[in-house]
């Protein structure tokens, strides 16, 4: 709940920069230490990016040796996500890349050329559906085409799992729509096939407790399955559901604790260790604690079940990790945002009621990525918030991180020709392009470190997933991208040395944020579908309600020129003012359990699409080549050792390509079972 999932910039970032992609020469890559090019390949919606590793020489060989202890723990929980994703996900990927690599007939076919594009969509995306849209992915070869790549590569491919390729089951990874029922509309591996929602509603009411001052996460780590009219979970755990994989991560989490940077460091390993081996929650909880105060060192890392975006009820967590490498100067220039956090809360247009009396433990930083997996990869956030527990960050504080060298690769993969296309004006444009980019990088900032650490929620009310349901999510990140928004033109970020023009950082931001949530991030969706991810639900919820509450004054006016469709601000005042009134409304919603009221924003403004408008911006967007989405493969690290097999030092290279490294974790970190 608390990533910038392409998190909430990153979609203006990447849908206002078009790349020129130059067609790639046909011989093989050899590997290099970093990266001659941001730019990788592109297929489908998707465009494949190469991040480096700034300043890796600079860190120590026990440095070195964490950083690589914990990526390779979080690749060996590669495959939880993939059987998270969907229940048929493994069998379909080995399948699939069977015929990849042992096909020997025409590769210059267009079906050949489909089959490819259709298995790299599924690497991308971790699964047979649309990472963000949560669409099935349609392949464009037939199904006897299919048959004869199986005969001819001797692979076995049978029943559901070979049907549902090509029919329309399953065709929609996480429905939100709760008349189309949340968990039987939803692909995801989640739920046992006969658990209803009212079943996960009467399981886990039994278990919360709305006056509990330190819950759990329920139902975090496990899937709830029914047999026998009984309800049970299936825990994420050593020797349980997804052991064999856990034991994996537990093996290099044990090698990673005897090169931790500080005492604290390690005690987090420790309670990290015990709760894989456990599935305890409670473990859950005192790792976070530890984790959370623990800001000394230079290496950290997010690793486990965190996310709940891919559960319509909001519960469990999808496997992720995102190994880091603080940014020094960086991480020093925006310390200064976290350490008046209590400025930011005393001064918002929330409830007083509502805001925390005493904001603590919020730190920021920017970090370098040393390498992704599971929901974090190839799809990536560009910046994060944890831990996600309420009464944590509410106790013990938090951390919020930008990830530097990720935002720094898309930034050099294209240019502005959508910017132009959709701004009306040659200012707004000229205005993107001078603040552009630190108006992402303030928003971002702003969004994970005061959104997200900001407000209360009011005593006996229960935890957000429990309150606002399949809701939470997407109010949450619009309560952090209003809280962004709503500071950006603030003078206090000029004196904080931080943003060098309130107002024309200011204006940008609005600019851009408008232009995004009622036009273009519309490009990401099929013509005739409803709006079903969180991220992209908040940002048309905040425009579209700006847009109709500030009619009567003018404030942001829907124009037509050249029989193109433009919104155009004409008074940012009151725009901030808008922003600040459906801040403080959220906030409410969110403190008090206001269900209906949560409901009725999010179907209101954030759901349906105007479908005539959405024509005209794709027939628009056709004419650019850049994809709409972008991901990384991740930097190889290399460890060279002595002839005792001791570790004396890591290199960094540079993967081939998309294909080789997706292989090359296929062969190297496959830990499950086909069936789980």
């Amino acid at each position: 709940m608390k990533k910038v999932h392409l998190l909430s910039f990153l979609l203006v970032f990447t849908l206002l920069i078009s790349c020129k992609i130059q067609e790639e020469k046909n011989e093989e890559k050899k590997p290099t230490a970093k990266a001659e090019s941001t730019f990788v390949e592109q297929f489908a919606d998707t465009k494949i990016l190469r991040y480096d590793i700034p300043q890796w020489d600079k860190l120590s060989l026990q440095q070195k040796k964490l950083v690589y202890y914990l990526t390779q723990a979080g690749l060996s929980g590669r495959d939880i996500m993939y059987d998270q994703n969907y229940r048929h996900n493994l069998k379909i990927r080995r399948a699939l890349e069977n015929i990849y690599t042992s096909y020997k007939g025409d590769k210059s076919s267009d079906d050949w050329k489909a089959f490819e594009t259709y298995l790299k969509s599924i690497w991308f995306a971790n699964g047979i559906h649309h990472h963000y849209a949560n669409d099935k992915f349609k392949p464009a070869f037939s199904k006897e085409y299919f048959d004869t790549l199986l005969k001819e590569t001797n692979t076995t491919l049978t029943g559901e799992a070979y049907e549902v390729i090509f029919n329309d089951a399953d065709a929609k990874k996480v429905n939100l729509d709760a008349k189309k029922g949340l968990i039987k509309g939803s692909a995801v591996n989640m739920y046992g096939a006969n658990v209803t929602a009212e079943d996960v509603d009467n399981f886990y009411a039994k278990l919360s407790d709305p006056n509990d001052k330190t819950p759990v996460e329920l139902g975090l780590n496990s899937q709830l399955v029914k047999k026998d009219g009984k309800v049970f979970e299936r825990i994420y755990k050593s020797g349980g559901l997804y052991g064999a994989a856990i034991d994996k991560i537990i093996f290099w989490l044990e090698k990673a604790k005897g090169v931790a940077e500080n005492e604290k460091q390690a005690e987090a390993f420790d309670a990290l260790i015990a709760y894989f081996k456990t599935g305890d929650l409670e473990k859950w909880n005192e790792y976070n604690v530890l984790w959370a105060t623990n800001t000394e060192g230079d290496i950290d890392y997010i690793l486990g079940f965190i996310e709940v975006y891919n559960d319509p009820k909001g519960y469990r967590g999808s496997y992720e990790s995102i190994i880091e490498i603080k940014d020094f100067e960086m991480s020093k220039k925006m310390a200064i945002v976290a350490e008046n956090a209590q400025w930011f809360e005393d001064n918002s247009s929330i409830m007083d009621g509502h805001k925390k009396k005493n904001v603590v433990g919020v730190s920021y930083k920017t970090v370098n990525v040393a390498g992704e997996s599971g929901d974090s990869s190839p799809s990536t956030p560009i910046g994060v918030n944890l831990p996600n527990n309420n009464w944590i960050r509410v106790v013990h504080g938090s951390k919020s991180v930008s990830l530097g060298n990720i935002i720094d690769a898309y930034g050099k993969s294209g240019g502005s020709g959508r910017l132009k296309e959709f701004a009306l004006t040659d200012e707004e444009v000229e205005y993107e392009e001078k603040y552009g980019k630190i108006a992402d990088k303030l928003h971002t900032a702003l969004h994970e470190v005061i959104g997200h650490a900001s407000g209360r929620i009011n005593d006996g009310i229960g935890q957000p997933k429990e309150t606002m349901k399949n809701y939470a999510s997407t109010l949450e990140e619009a309560r952090a991208d209003l809280v962004g928004l709503y500071y950006l033109p603030n003078n206090k970020l000029v004196e904080m040395g931080i943003s060098p023009d309130a107002k024309g950082v200011g204006k940008a931001a609005y600019d851009g944020y408008i232009r995004n949530g009622m036009i273009t991030q519309l490009v990401r969706l099929e013509l005739g579908n409803d709006i079903e991810e969180a991220h992209m639900r908040n940002r048309q919820l905040i425009a579209a309600w700006a847009f109709e509450k500030g009619a009567k004054d003018n404030v942001i006016e829907k124009v037509k020129k050249d029989g193109k469709t433009y919104f155009k601000i004409n008074d940012y005042d009151k725009l901030h003012e808008l922003f600040g009134q459906l801040l403080r409304e959220i906030q409410r919603i969110k403190s008090e359990g206001d269900f209906e009221a949560g409901k009725h924003l999010v179907e209101t403004y954030g759901v349906k699409v105007d479908q005539a408008l959405h024509k005209e911006i794709l027939d628009r967007n056709s004419q650019f080549k850049a994809a709409a989405y972008g991901g990384f493969i991740n930097p190889v690290l290399v460890p060279t050792t002595d002839k005792d097999g001791n570790i004396t030092d890591v290199k960094v290279t540079q993967a081939k390509g998309f294909a080789e490294q997706m292989l090359d974790y296929a062969k190297r970190y496959t830990t499950l079972p086909d069936v789980n």
